[in-house]
């Protein structure tokens, strides 16, 4: 089969033949249909600090899919044909990090597309105790980001958003999918900050409020004409830099909730006197609830969630270098490669 594979510690993918996945007893084979891009697909692309220090090439990449069940274990209620996404962390599933139900944080976890072969190749195989069942209908591209979508409702749901003001820092693909998710659930506000004018315009569309950019002064301003005195109640801090923290510490009303989901490339400094002063409560968050979270975005979906507008590039997986340009150009939403065409050779 083909795939695309980091094989060695450089920029870069190649897209070879490797050899189609035998799977396991417990393991489910999987024809992959289409595939997103993620950050960390970039990062592992791009060969950045962060992807020397945690990727051992080579490695097929790829954690975003939705495909079709080729074979399943006996028992497993996956027929033949079923259309199946996959949980991405791979836990051990016997540590008490695990067995405590939190198995998105277990400490011994593999991870799909990283530390094992992924979803940017014709096939896969994933332990059926990680392939998410679709039982309703969706649009292709839209089950293939439940990863990614998971994240977002994990983040917006962890202090909950209904009647709240909320800012949120970074409207890279999760940020997006956070407003539109805050907006279904009843937000009061949503403020957007984001230095790219494509994906502030994005933002809007996806139930912000108001997007503005990072010019001194722009969020103080937007925070007056919305007419909220005190400050944001939640905020969402979804770019791992140290502007959008320092951002939502500056914005944030007293006793504000912070939950964070970005991850910076480097260690960053934080106005510490501030959270202390104001009695800020900041919540990381890591992947997605196993499988809470998927079974609040299938629901939300069935309600009406609409993440559509933030699906801006599709392209082929043969043409996967122009995805990634659009990916690392700051002005895309979602980059979706389709693999569901016999993948011959690469542009």
């Amino acid at each position: 089969m083909r795939a695309l594979v980091k094989e060695g510690p450089r920029a870069g993918l190649r897209w070879v033949e490797v050899p189609k996945p035998a799977p396991g007893d417990d393991e489910v084979l999987i024809r992959v249909l289409s595939t997103g891009i993620c950050g960390t697909d970039l990062h592992i692309y791009q060969w950045d600090t962060w992807a020397g220090e945690n990727v051992r090439p080579p490695v097929v990449l790829g954690h975003e899919f939705v495909g079709v069940v080729e074979s399943a274990p006996a028992g497993s209620g996956l027929a033949e044909g079923t259309r199946v996404s996959g949980e991405g962390h791979l836990a051990c599933g016997e540590c008490g990090t695990c067995v405590s139900g939190r198995r998105h944080l277990c400490p011994n976890s593999a991870a799909l597309g990283i530390s094992r072969d992924g979803a940017f190749a014709e096939y896969l195989t994933l332990p059926a105790v990680n392939v998410w069942s679709h039982t309703q209908p969706l649009p292709t591209e839209t089950a293939a980001v439940f990863d990614p979508l998971g994240n977002a409702v994990h983040a917006v749901t962890h202090f909950g958003v209904t009647g709240e003001d909320v800012i949120i820092t970074g409207a890279g693909p999760v940020g997006l999918m956070s407003s539109a998710v805050a907006r279904s659930l009843g937000a009061r506000n949503i403020l957007v900050t984001e230095p790219s004018e494509p994906r502030r315009n994005l933002a809007e569309k996806m139930g912000a409020t108001l997007a503005v950019d990072l010019a001194p002064g722009s969020a103080d301003r937007a925070r007056s004409s919305l007419g909220i005195g005190d400050g944001f109640t939640v905020g969402l801090e979804m770019s791992g830099s140290a502007d959008g923290l320092d951002t939502i510490l500056d914005q944030a009303a007293p006793s504000c909730r912070v939950a964070a989901l970005g991850l910076p490339s480097d260690g960053l400094e934080i106005g510490w006197s501030t959270v202390v002063t104001k009695m800020i409560t900041l919540q990381g968050i890591y992947g997605r609830r196993m499988f809470a979270s998927w079974q609040m975005v299938a629901g939300m979906l069935a309600a009406g969630l609409d993440i559509s507008p933030m699906i801006t590039h599709r392209f082929p997986c043969t043409d996967y270098e122009r995805a990634f340009a659009a990916t690392a150009s700051g002005a895309a939403g979602k980059v979706i490669m389709d693999w569901s065409e016999p993948c011959a050779s690469a542009s």
